[in-house]
């Protein structure tokens, strides 16, 4: 398996062993476009894999802080009073650069960065490149996403 994410098209792609396409998802990418420096708000491109595989078990709507879950489910009621929150929903797959220099070690190192693909509100667009660096998804694709993907699987962002 692999992850394609296309950065212009706000899409990523799940690729079987045979490199056949097996799934397309509409994602939410950078506000700030890519870039790679920690503090940028930016999404890293280049070559990452999967390094952590978080939330196996919790409801889709799930919330996360620091990657552990609060306990809490994400309502729109909820969101009315935490207007300006960004939600991390249901599952994290925690991403860790592989190019030294680039989205690895020092100021570019993703994972140091807390760089995810992970789950957002369904109120949020998708498509639409709104996110603080991290690669957002409808919780429930994020849920059949992350039971089709190990730990180590390979994912291009560009």
């Amino acid at each position: 398996m692999r992850i394609a994410i296309d950065l212009h098209t706000q899409q990523l792609a799940l690729f079987d062993d045979a490199d056949v396409l097996i799934r397309r998802y509409a994602v939410s990418t950078a506000l700030n476009g890519p870039g790679e420096l920690n503090g940028s708000g930016c999404t890293p491109r280049g070559r990452h894999i999967v390094r952590a595989c978080i939330g196996a078990g919790h409801d889709p709507r799930a919330i996360f802080v620091g990657r552990r879950p609060t306990g809490n489910i994400w309502t729109p009621a909820l969101a009315e009073e935490m207007q300006d929150k960004d939600w991390i929903l249901g599952r994290i797959l925690w991403l860790s650069g592989c190019e030294p220099g680039h989205n690895r070690l020092g100021t570019v190192d993703s994972m140091r960065r807390y760089i995810y693909i992970h789950g957002t509100p369904d109120d949020q667009p998708m498509g639409v490149a709104r996110s603080h660096g991290c690669v957002r998804m409808r919780p429930d694709e994020v849920v059949e996403l992350f039971d089709l993907v190990p730990a180590g699987t390979p994912v291009e962002i560009v």
